[in-house]
């Protein structure tokens, strides 16, 4: 009874009341708290912004901001932050396999395997992640490889639209079919970013061949079938393309290439991108990943992007409640309401994109988000990111025709062989 007297006083003494106290929201009285997110290409990535609304909304104590380290040299910038302190950074989004590895080793993720209560709905997913038994960033984006192509430049060519079992030897049959034209007027029949990833993919999709092997001969006739179309003028020089530092979106938007082999998350950005009229490929489509030939329908490459929490964040507590928010269910649903494939997902999300404002409903291109299997871009070894390096460098000396694809592709295994048989 003295306690309750004594707190009733106090209150009164503030001007509240035992009632008053009771109804305050849970936010007011939680302290305030501030994260900062590493990411890319903020502007072009809608779903940074709905996951940010959604998360704030439920927790307005959480101020999100974030800091766009650009999607060129976002690895490298990143550890390199991260590595001299992580500044203010809480929230970390790992963009691949070789960056997962890479920080990993170099110990500046926190591990949130805690945060996931059942992994079995990632499907595999947090198990590929496991680390000496640490998960140290959760999937929230686990995208795939398709086509995205412009109807009105296939209507004009009279030429029909790609189909959901298109090989790789049509694909490039019909990007020389498509191309066209010279100086502003110049049409590509196809485009392939800078990446090695939009050369060597293909080849994986067997089953029988992997980039972290030590033997890449296999991947010879991929870079001749590439070389001769760039030779051709049916895809853009990938030194032109180098120097300048064009972003893949560019010249699908400007209306000038007629296939783009990318992935699922730039459904997203192109449909805003139409919405908002930088996009003049305003009559798109999507169709399966071109194949190899013996090689079903279907089969693709995939890519898991991650979240995780800075090992110097000063709320690493309020950066796991994030990250996992972010990578489960509602999550999921936030992102597949920007168009954008989550890690988890089942037909009712891919239902939900499909059925997105802006997504072509023509019946290939739903068809075209279903998947017969998909395979790594590069399988978690905490050697992958020393590999990457070395298969950026030679991929970058053919392409560039400094060396020719025989002497590129030796110069992979001999550089990457010694790095598999170190300790």
């Amino acid at each position: 009874m003295t306690r309750l007297l004594q707190t009733t006083s106090l209150l009164a003494l503030c001007g509240m009341s035992l009632g008053s106290l009771a109804l305050m929201p849970a936010a007011a009285q939680a302290e305030p708290v501030t994260l900062n997110w590493a990411l890319w290409d903020y502007a072009k990535g809608p779903y940074f912004k709905a996951l940010i609304d959604a998360y704030q909304a439920k927790h307005p104590e959480i101020t999100i901001n974030y800091t766009d380290l650009g999607s060129t040299d976002y690895s490298t910038v990143l550890q390199t932050q991260l590595t001299g302190g992580g500044g203010d950074l809480d929230i970390i989004t790992v963009k691949d396999v070789p960056g997962y590895a890479n920080l990993v080793r170099s110990k500046l993720l926190e591990d949130v395997k805690g945060a996931v209560a059942d992994p079995k709905p990632y499907a595999g997913l947090i198990e590929a992640m496991t680390v000496d038994g640490g998960v140290y960033a959760l999937p929230f984006r686990s995208d795939f490889w398709l086509l995205y192509y412009n109807k009105d430049l296939f209507d004009k060519a009279g030429l029909a639209y790609p189909s959901n079992d298109m090989t790789l030897d049509q694909w490039a049959e019909t990007a020389e079919k498509l191309s066209g034209g010279f100086g502003a007027n110049k049409i590509y029949g196809s485009f392939l970013h800078v990446w090695r990833s939009t050369v060597q993919l293909p080849a994986i999709l067997d089953g029988k061949n992997t980039l972290v092997g030590g033997d890449y001969a296999f991947l010879k006739p991929y870079y001749e079938r590439v070389l001769k179309l760039q030779e051709d003028g049916a895809v853009p020089a990938y030194a032109s393309l180098k120097t300048t530092k064009t972003h893949y979106s560019g010249p699908f938007f400007n209306g000038t290439v007629a296939m783009l082999p990318m992935g699922t998350w730039f459904i997203a950005t192109q449909i805003d991108k139409v919405k908002s009229g930088e996009s003049k490929a305003v009559h798109w489509g999507l169709a399966k990943y071109p194949h190899p030939d013996g090689v079903q329908a279907g089969t693709t490459a995939s890519q898991v992007t991650s979240l995780g929490v800075s090992v110097n964040s000063k709320h690493k507590q309020a950066a796991r409640d994030f990250v996992a928010f972010a990578s489960g269910p509602e999550g999921a649903a936030v992102l597949a309401g920007t168009g954008t494939i989550p890690a988890l997902r089942d037909d009712a999300v891919i239902d939900k994109i499909t059925a997105t404002p802006g997504f072509p409903q023509d019946a290939g291109s739903k068809e075209a988000m279903k998947t017969a299997k998909t395979f790594l871009e590069m399988p978690v070894n905490l050697k992958a990111a020393q590999i990457e390096v070395l298969l950026n460098r030679a991929h970058d000396e053919i392409m560039t025709k400094n060396i020719s694809v025989e002497d590129g592709l030796k110069q992979m295994g001999e550089s990457i062989k010694p790095i598999l048989t170190q300790n």
